[in-house]
């Protein structure tokens, strides 16, 4: 028995506090939340101030008797989650669900896994702060009321297992809205011109800074330039200098390790939460830039020892963002001097992401010097202008240099040589080259929660989460997409003689860019027309501000979320009543070979083309859209190729052999067997038959090699590959294999051994039975997040899941008994 427990949300944390605890402290994880509202139906009381009505969560009825078995011995209880609303309302459940007597619960927060945190932390406890708790309450209740009741609106009027979401629908209008704008753009053409001259015998290059509307008036300047003067009438110096940037706070997080190391949002989330819990970093859901003065004591030692004094220039950032409640930090080092840590290199490399930008903004600002030369041409009132710039202290330029969206912003100004005003300069060449506007850029993931935070739309916690969920449903899909070959002219003028070429451009390609689905695009175009205030952007930054307000005390959460749902209430009854069905239908046209209507639309299964119309026994002919086709853009010929899938390619193996595309994209059939189509490598309009046969080939290999080993012992055991290495699965369960044996090698007995070491553990579910066996303990599941299911979908899911469970219950127990007899046989012939 322990005086003192401890509960934490996860068990790294747990592990990491526990080495800075004595004897008297027992140290236990929660693994997240363990009450919920159900999933079955609404659990809101609406006669009594909206009250949620909780439940322990799914799969953590152990958990909780054994935490409550802890604590009734236990003379304290401190309570040790997260420092923000969802980590405090994780407290309160915990006092609720475990009955703590007030008096024996301590409520405790920190920034930052260390001693002296933990320490201080228990030496000034506090108690539960209902008015944080309530926030999160009310964020919860309000998420559930928005997606219980436009979710099944959806599924009327739209299709089937659609869902909405008062901060999601809000981050797909702003994808469909910046594609819609991409889809209006209309690029414009200019001439840019660019001269390079020699200053005695060095190289200056130089532009005129005007943009040239047409082809005509740029060729008018070459002509001017033909025989004249090029004289340097200015020389302009200038000091300048560069400012490091505040610490990492989640968003500006997510944005640069998406810039720079090329994480998604949830990734680089992931990555930063296991930092975190290992003691590296602060807490890492926090909207500060603010350091601690403790912080920034280290920060000036580390400098001052590394780099020296002249390096050092101490900073105290301010939050600018509006209800700033997260945390009181921002992101960085626990311990300042340790450039790295000893972790995996993902988190190696964000670990030192968050120490360059931690120390930087501690640093010395650059200095440089930026010159200025303007070069006049006789004859015209024209000018070029060269820039460049000297270095003359790097400052926090050493550590670290902030990255940017549009990398074509960057300064790439250079050095000039030495220039005198008067001087006459040589021209070697002048260029005038056609250049385009350009398209308002797509977002990628770090850019839309930059611009969810500028907007004021959900909170650190909410970022990844909403992303995630937006993708995985289908509203929004993440893909790279080629660019199109663009012609463009050019100017060359070199003597007296002006050369004209065409070139060509790779442009609009894209990487790892946001792009609505037509699903999201009808979804918001129903949103915005019957719930407007829902899909309103400030308003649902007005609701951020409301739960700020709850969170510091000054409105009451029940008459917040009344006052919202009473107005809601009444547009959901009218659109079940009064909306029309949304299929986004057009009508592109009519088929010239067949003389029927070629219509586009939102089918059963998502977006499709339909060419006729049922009149009598004839059926139309329908197909599904291709990847990066929307019915809002897609063309009559377009659609029409459409329809000469499935494609003959020819025979083999005396089998006909076709291309086609179904429900789960494109696939070659043969034999009466598919084979899916390489994602971004296979065309299903230009596959040839020698590439099918291939992939054909390919699959049959796969297959031929996926049973690494059987026994005649027991047909149900075998030595598998799968998609993450070799494992052994016998009577539907799976087991893994240690990483230091080699499965081709294995023997009847080894695997015996191997099952029976894990039969006492949690055995790797086989792929079916892990889609209905209850979810693993996930750290906070964030609102947005939730799966929206009526009442009688829940009801047949949970049927369903309670069959399935005991089929998997029964196919574990067989695996055990056929264990335990092969280890008895074992046993018995030695």
């Amino acid at each position: 028995m322990s005086e003192n427990l401890v509960i934490v949300e996860s068990p790294a944390k747990a592990k990491t506090i526990e080495k800075f605890l004595g004897k008297n402290y027992l140290v236990i994880s929660s693994f997240g939340h363990i009450r919920d509202l159900p999933k079955k139906d609404m659990s809101v009381d609406f006669q009594h101030g909206y009250q949620p009505q909780y439940v322990i969560s799914e799969g953590k009825e152990k958990v909780v008797a054994e935490l409550r078995k802890h604590s009734k011995t236990a003379k304290t209880v401190w309570l040790a989650s997260d420092e923000d609303r969802e980590g405090e309302a994780i407290a309160w459940h915990l006092q609720e669900a475990l009955h703590l007597e007030p008096q024996k619960v301590r409520r405790i927060v920190f920034h930052e896994i260390t001693k002296d945190a933990i320490l201080n932390a228990i030496e000034h406890p506090r108690t539960v702060d209902l008015n944080l708790v309530n926030a999160q309450q009310a964020r919860r209740v309000l998420d559930r009321l928005v997606g219980y009741e436009l979710s099944p609106i959806l599924w009327k009027k739209i299709k089937a297992s659609l869902s909405a979401g008062r901060v999601q629908s809000v981050a797909v209008r702003l994808v469909v809205d910046r594609e819609r704008e991409i889809m209006a753009f209309s690029a414009a053409g200019f001439f840019k011109i660019a001269g390079v001259f020699f200053a005695d015998k060095a190289q200056v290059k130089a532009d005129v800074a005007k943009k040239f509307s047409s082809e005509k008036a740029a060729l008018e300047l070459l002509k001017k330039c033909l025989n004249a003067t090029f004289m340097v009438e200015a020389i302009e110096k200038k000091p300048a200098k560069r400012t490091p940037t505040a610490p990492f706070t989640t968003s500006t997080l997510q944005q640069e390790a998406s810039r720079k190391l090329g994480y998604s949002v949830s990734q680089t989330m992931a990555i930063a939460q296991r930092l975190y819990e290992a003691g590296y970093i602060t807490y890492m859901r926090t909207d500060s830039v603010n350091l601690s003065e403790q912080a920034l004591g280290a920060a000036r030692e580390a400098i001052t020892e590394m780099y020296g004094e002249k390096y050092l220039h101490t900073r105290r950032y301010t939050t600018q963002s509006k209800g700033a409640q997260e945390a009181h930090e921002a992101i960085r080092p626990s311990y300042m001097k340790n450039q790295t840590v000893d972790a995996s290199p993902q988190e190696k490399r964000l670990y030192e992401l968050i120490w360059k930008r931690t120390i930087a903004s501690q640093m010395s600002d650059a200095s440089l010097e930026r010159t200025i030369v303007t070069i006049g041409v006789s004859g015209t009132a024209e000018k070029f202008v060269a820039t460049g710039e000297v270095m003359l202290f790097d400052g926090f330029l050493k550590v670290y240099m902030e990255s940017q969206d549009d990398e074509s912003d960057a300064d790439s100004a250079g050095l000039l040589p030495a220039m005198r005003v008067g001087q006459i300069l040589e021209p070697e060449k002048i260029v005038a080259t056609q250049r385009f506007t350009q398209r308002p850029p797509r977002y990628t993931e770090a850019m839309l929660v930059k611009k969810l935070e500028e907007l004021g739309i959900g909170r650190p916690s909410t970022y990844a989460p909403t992303i995630s969920t937006v993708i995985t449903r289908g509203y929004v899909t993440k893909e790279d997409r080629e660019g199109q070959i663009r012609p463009y002219k050019q100017h060359t003028l070199t003597g007296e003689k002006i050369i004209e070429k065409t070139l060509t451009e790779n442009t609009g390609a894209e990487k790892g860019k946001l792009f609505p689905s037509d699903v999201g695009m009808v979804v918001t175009d129903y949103l915005v027309e019957h719930f407007p205030r829902i899909m309103d952007y400030s308003f649902t930054a007005k609701v951020e501000e409301e739960f700020d307000e709850i969170a510091e005390g000054k409105i009451v959460w029940s008459k917040m979320i009344d006052d919202f749902y009473r107005l809601f209430h009444e547009r959901v009854e009218d659109a079940l009543q009064n909306s029309q069905r949304a299929t986004a239908e057009r009508r592109l046209g009519v088929d010239p070979k067949t003389g029927k209507e070629v219509i586009v639309r939102i089918g059963r299964f998502g977006p499709l083309a339909q060419l006729g119309e049922s009149e009598g026994e004839q059926k139309p002919q329908y197909a599904n859209l291709r990847k990066g086709q929307l019915i809002e853009s897609i063309t009559l010929d377009e659609a029409l190729t459409l329809f000469e899938l499935p494609r003959t390619l020819g025979e083999y193996e005396e089998k006909t052999v076709s291309v086609g595309v179904g429900r789960f994209g494109p696939y070659v059939r043969h034999d009466e067997k598919y084979t899916s189509l390489k994602r971004n490598v296979d065309d299903p309009m230009t596959i040839t038959l020698e590439r099918a046969i291939e992939l054909i080939e390919e699959k049959r290999k796969m297959e031929r090699e996926r049973v690494i080993k059987t026994f005649a012992a027991n047909q149900e055991l075998q030595v598998l590959n799968g998609r993450f290495g070799p494992y052994l699965a016998c009577a539907g369960v799976n087991y893994k294999l240690p990483k230091d044996i080699e499965p081709s090698a294995l023997t009847y007995e080894d695997c015996v051994e191997i099952m029976s070491q894990q039969e006492s553990t949690a055995p790797r579910k086989s792929r079916f039975a892990k889609k209905t066996a209850a979810a693993k303990p996930r750290p906070k599941p964030s609102p947005e997040t939730e799966n929206v299911v009526t009442a009688k979908t829940a009801a047949a899911a949970r049927k369903t899941a309670a069959a399935t469970t005991k089929t998997a219950a029964a196919k574990k127990t067989a695996a055990a008994t056929a264990a335990k007899k092969a280890a008895a046989a074992q046993k018995k012939s030695k």
